[in-house]
């Protein structure tokens, strides 16, 4: 097995503005807050001054150049560390700057500074040595630490939440983005640190709504009245704006001047006063699909959105709430949202889709995600509370000695070593392990797994290779892309050509002797890797439906044993997408068959592809259904090839090929029946995966992938049903497995 990468940075420095250009407009100070379409950077400093470029979940992100008085807590580097600043006590108990006693000139000679230096940190962002390195927190992160209560007081500084704090500012300066759907671990601070961004959002805005919302009304309403109204009540006079209503209200915290009661001695008198107020809100709804709908926010708080329930759907409320951000093509809001994941089936699905479509690697012509937020995953060995050292970093495994934690602890443990240990523990109750790893996640796999009740297949199986493909660096063993014809020329030669916005991903590419490889005979085009290996693919003949919904088109490559040089018995492509139209699908699976010279199996209930393939002169690319012997088949049969994938006895036959292939090439074979027992599988579209791990027999029609999958596997076995007789009447016994215990057990 291939030994475990930690990945030991949230982020990369990025060479991206050539120095020349970053020394000329620092010295001018000339960078501007926001989106630099030029070199791709989302600049978030406000002095004008660009420093290190890094790179966040494919975010290109502009620091502040580093200043020359960083703060500096001690000359000792093992003694330099975050720390709050003391609140000078003559200005703990004031309110209000009426009831400073002396004059307002003495108040500025001796306070100015101090509260002007606050308002820049605020602004600006913050620098200070942390263990000898220059570290920036932005002006949010700066406020959430020093001014934020939270149920410990002060919230500790960790470098998780610094990075945190970085994406989600870019996301407030990238006019491109709505905001930020988070996918985070237990205990991460999240809704602290949502709710001190709504106070200080309110605090700084005129004539703007903050609105909340979570995964019940009580929820919103308890971190409405628990978080938001307590960190309000203890911010500083100085930040503090004038406020209508209750100290301690239920359901809106009102930055207003309260109202005057009108009487004979007022109704003539002038008020002097000069208050002013923002006429900002903060308020909750309760949960549902329509909540503030046609309202106007400036910042919408997504609690636990990983965890809406029928009749509620994150998604649904998503499509509402996000044309409250935006007036036209302008986006004037942003949304923080941020959960852990239910099980799929218990709202998890819904936050799964719109955090999947919150990729910022995959965007349309308007630079915009498909949801319109990005996306951000922190692995819990980065923010496990009692692993975090006084400098705000992760301990991840036991030290040689113990280390100075920052709530004062010794940490004697790793964070990773402590998962692993609770993971082991939990082996025997497959439902428990996967809420611990949805609840403590070190990858989006583990995020989003599902109940193991259900599974029909080998689940632990599947989890191994899922958990070990995670741990790939990715980049190395898949790569994304698109064929084309070349030239243009249809029918001719196809071209394959890497695409981060591709719908085809690939881990092998043929020799230039195998690709497009054909044969003829009599006139016709016949593929020359038979050999080699087929495609499965599950079609789709409508281009579109009503309200933009349909499933997907599936294709999947898979290589049977040979004496090649390829890949053997191992899945080599994945294509799951649905383009715009249907003759657009239809040519994807076309030029893949043709590029790699392999036959296909595709449904033929679903025609329109099977005729795309005759037409063009391609039906001996087309097989006929394995289970028949061609003098049985129909007439359509023989004219297309396919195989019904509609008969009780072909919906056996097809989980079964997928049973046998998780057996035999999927995961760890603890028996050493296929392969050594500490070598693992070579499945690595961790996408089919999951879709295995979820299949329902019964239900067939949301899982394109496993349908294409099966079908290549069933292409690639064609001689076991040759000798089935009684076609109509196939008994396969499908095994069921037992996914309680250390491992998988079949149900004999």
């Amino acid at each position: 097995m291939q030994k475990e990468e930690l990945n030991k940075d949230l982020y990369k420095v990025v060479d991206i503005i050539p120095s020349a250009v970053l020394k000329r407009k620092n010295k001018a100070k000339t960078f501007e807050y926001g989106y630099n379409e030029k070199y791709d950077v989302v600049v978030i400093s406000r002095d004008g001054t660009v420093g290190d470029v890094i790179s966040i979940n494919n975010i290109n992100i502009g620091l502040p150049s580093t200043p020359s008085d960083v703060f500096k807590r001690s000359p000792k580097k093992e003694d330099q560390y975050w720390e709050v600043y003391e609140y000078p006590n003559q200005l703990k108990q004031i309110k209000s700057i009426f009831q400073w006693n002396e004059s307002p000139k003495e108040f500025k000679s001796k306070w100015v500074d101090y509260v002007e230096s606050e308002f820049d940190r605020r602004e600006s962002g913050y620098w200070f040595y942390n263990n000898g390195t220059p570290t920036y927190i932005t002006g949010t992160h700066y406020m959430y630490l020093q001014w934020t209560k939270i149920d410990v007081g002060n919230a500790d500084f960790r470098e998780a939440n610094r990075v945190f704090f970085i994406y989600w500012e870019a996301c407030k300066a990238d006019n491109r983005s709505f905001g930020m759907v988070y996918l985070k671990i237990r205990r991460s601070g999240f809704s602290f640190m949502a709710s001190g961004e709504s106070v200080n959002t309110a605090t700084l805005a005129k004539d703007a709504r903050v609105g909340i919302l979570s995964k019940t009304g009580s929820d919103a309403k308890k971190m409405f009245t628990d978080k938001v109204v307590p960190i309000s009540s203890n911010y500083p006079f100085f930040f503090k704006p004038v406020q209508d209503g209750m100290d301690k209200p239920k359901t809106e915290l009102a930055y207003r001047v309260p109202a005057s009661k009108i009487s004979k001695k007022n109704m003539y008198d002038i008020d002097n006063s000069g208050l002013t107020g923002l006429d900002t809100t903060i308020d909750w709804k309760n949960t549902d699909d329509n909540s503030y709908d046609g309202e106007k926010l400036l910042l919408l708080v997504h609690d636990e959105s990983g965890k809406w329930v029928k009749p509620n759907n994150i998604l649904n409320n998503w499509r509402v709430t996000k044309t409250c951000l935006r007036l036209g093509s302008k986006i004037i809001g942003k949304c923080l949202m941020g959960s852990t994941s239910n099980a799929l089936d218990k709202g998890g699905d819904n936050f799964k889709k719109l955090y999947n479509d919150s990729n910022p690697s995959d965007r349309n012509n308007n630079g915009q995600t498909k949801s319109g937020m990005y996306s951000l995953f922190i692995p819990m060995e980065w923010n496990m509370e009692g692993f975090i050292d006084r400098y705000g970093m992760p301990v991840f495994y036991k030290p040689s000695k113990p280390v100075m934690g920052v709530d004062g602890s010794m940490i004697k443990n790793g964070a990773i070593d402590y998962w692993k240990a609770e993971v082991d523990s939990l082996k025997g109750d497959p439902d428990a392990l996967n809420e611990f790893y949805r609840q403590f996640s070190r990858t989006e796999s583990h995020a989003f797994r599902d109940e193991s009740k259900s599974s029909i297949f080998n689940l632990t199986k599947i989890y191994q290779q899922i958990d070990y493909n995670d741990n790939l660096i990715k980049d190395r063993v898949l790569t994304r892309g698109s064929f084309h014809w070349e030239n243009g020329k249809v029918d001719t030669k196809v071209v394959w050509s890497p695409d981060s916005r591709g719908r085809f991903l690939v881990s092998w590419l043929p020799n230039s002797l195998l690709q497009n490889r054909q044969e003829r005979k009599n006139g016709l085009k016949i593929p020359g890797n038979s050999h080699l290996g087929s495609f499965g693919c599950d079609s789709y003949d409508i281009s579109g439906t009503v309200g933009g919904g349909g499933s997907n088109g599936a294709l999947h490559g898979l290589t049977k044993f040979h004496m090649d040089d390829a890949p053997v018995n191992e899945f080599f492509l994945e294509y799951v997408a649905r383009p715009q139209t249907a003759e657009l699908f239809f040519e994807d699976v076309l030029m893949a068959c043709v590029f790699y010279g392999m036959p296909i199996l595709a449904e033929n209930n679903k025609p329109r592809l099977l005729y795309h393939f005759k037409n063009r002169g391609y039906r001996h690319y087309s097989l006929n259904r394995p289970d028949k012997p061609t003098r049985k088949l129909s007439g359509s049969e023989k004219e297309l090839g396919g195989i019904p994938n509609s008969s009780e006895a072909v919906k056996q036959s097809h989980a079964a090929a997928i049973e046998t292939f998780i057996e035999k090439y999927v995961g760890i074979d603890t028996e050493g029946v296929y392969r050594s027992p500490d070598e693992m599988g070579t499945m690595y579209f961790s996408r089919t995966l999951q879709d295995w791990a979820r299949f329902d027999i019964n239900n067939r029609t949301k899982f394109d992938a496993s349908i294409s999958s099966g079908l290549a596997i069933m292409a690639n076995q064609q001689h076991l049903y040759k000798n089935v007789k009684k076609e109509s009447k196939i008994s396969i016994n499908f095994a069921r497995y037992n996914n309680n215990g250390i491992s998988s057990k079949l149900i004999r």
